[in-house]
């Protein structure tokens, strides 16, 4: 018996699509109102395409389970110094 998962099954949360601007990533992948049609896979960063397509195609809101990472929560690299270099490749 096959059970079907509506879109509010994983405790989504409407995202106002004028919350999706350049460069914005969210914890989670961000679907269209329908729950199955992913708008923005898991961390991939909005691009001027994606808000382009929501004007166009008058999107009032997406869903994630996930939420919005601010730019200050993202971890700088330390400790570059650790990092070796990469010997020179020999030609084949």
């Amino acid at each position: 018996m096959e059970m079907s998962v509506s879109a509010f099954d994983k405790n989504y949360s409407k995202i106002p699509c004028y919350e999706i601007q350049l460069g914005a990533r969210f914890s989670a992948p961000v679907f269209f109102d329908d729950g199955k049609n992913m708008f923005l896979a898991e961390r991939k960063t909005a691009k001027q395409y994606h808000i382009d397509a929501l004007k166009r195609w008058k999107i009032p809101y997406l869903l994630s389970y996930g939420h919005k990472i601010l730019e200050n929560s993202i971890k700088p690299v330390e400790d570059l110094d650790d990092i070796s270099e990469v010997e020179e490749l020999e030609e084949l």
